[in-house]
């Protein structure tokens, strides 16, 4: 039995937002490029990811939120069909065309497949190389490049309908993970530890009443060292004495160096490290069963080797 899955999906390269927009199709395809040519690959049990249940979605967002996408999805295909525009505008940052539906559908039924898969010790861990991300995604609206939030969603479906008491949430991405917490502040089942520039995008994660949220701001140009340092300090004790029972993993990677959309210093070792940190806790405490959702990472070059490094670790290789 291979222990790390990989789930992903076509449909989740047929979402796109138009020419130029960094959140792009050629990102799976990076990913999927690098882990062919070092044979990391090899190594997970690739799975195809399901559509998730709507019900599943209510378990984080408002039900007519999912409505109204679902609507938006569907005039779209009627807009074309009568000569209209492709794509139809969310915010200045984020649109759908007549597969995103499908897609956030795909990319939410990715973290519950590989929820069930792990829980049922089929797989120590995985990984879903899936777009479009979650994060950004608040209990009612879409937001950041986002639709569902894929880890809220497969956080709070292990805890309904799996019955685990503690889970945690780690998000690395650059970008404050504010649709999580929007979705799963105060909600003491869940441990919540986040890491990312400030300020930045989308300006939050400094002000968080919720006790069971633990933010990591960093200034620009913050290297490796200082972040190790920080979740040392700061996230491994917190996490060590909640001993969560499944781990669920915001995999950004924005935070990279090269990569335009933040100005913060990681590298691929930084993301290893990273990884390593998290696993050793749910190693401890959670029977190793941790779940990673790809999120950012918008330099090609440098989401395909960080996801190469974080992988290479979920799979003890």
């Amino acid at each position: 039995m291979n222990k790390t899955g990989y789930y992903t999906h076509a449909a989740c390269r047929r979402h796109e937002m138009g020419a130029g927009h960094p959140e792009c199709p050629a990102r799976l395809d990076a990913i999927e490029d690098r882990l062919l040519i070092t044979g990391v690959g090899d190594a997970l049990e690739r799975r195809e990811a399901p559509e998730a249940s709507l019900g599943d979605i209510e378990l984080a967002h408002d039900r007519m939120y999912i409505a109204s996408l679902r609507g938006l999805s569907a005039g779209l295909v009627e807009d074309i069909a009568a000569g209209g525009p492709d794509h139809v505008q969310i915010d200045p940052d984020t649109s759908m065309n007549v597969h995103t539906w499908s897609a956030a559908l795909h990319a939410a039924g990715a973290a519950l497949a590989a929820t069930d898969a792990v829980i049922a010790g089929e797989f120590e861990n995985a990984f879903c190389a899936v777009r479009p991300p979650g994060h950004h995604a608040c209990r009612d609206h879409a937001m950041g490049f986002c639709f569902f939030n894929n880890v809220a969603v497969a956080a709070r479906y292990a805890l309904e309908r799996h019955g685990l008491q503690r889970v945690a949430v780690v998000d690395f991405d650059v970008h404050h993970g504010n649709g999580t917490e929007d979705i799963l502040g105060g909600d003491e089942r869940v441990l919540m530890v986040g890491v990312f520039q400030h300020p930045l995008y989308p300006f939050s994660g400094t002000d968080s009443t919720a006790s069971n949220m633990l933010n990591l701001p960093m200034p620009a140009y913050t290297r490796g060292a200082a972040v190790r340092e920080a979740i040392e300090a700061a996230w491994l004790p917190r996490l060590e004495a909640f001993r969560p029972q499944m781990i669920f993993v915001s995999a950004g990677f924005d935070a990279h160096r090269d990569d335009d959309l933040g100005q913060m210093g990681l590298v691929e070792a930084d993301y290893a490290w990273i990884t390593t940190r998290i696993k050793e806790i749910a190693r401890r405490h959670a029977g190793g069963r941790m779940v990673s959702c790809l999120e950012g990472g918008y330099d090609l070059r440098a989401l395909a080797c960080s996801v190469e490094a974080h992988v290479r670790v979920l799979a003890d290789l």
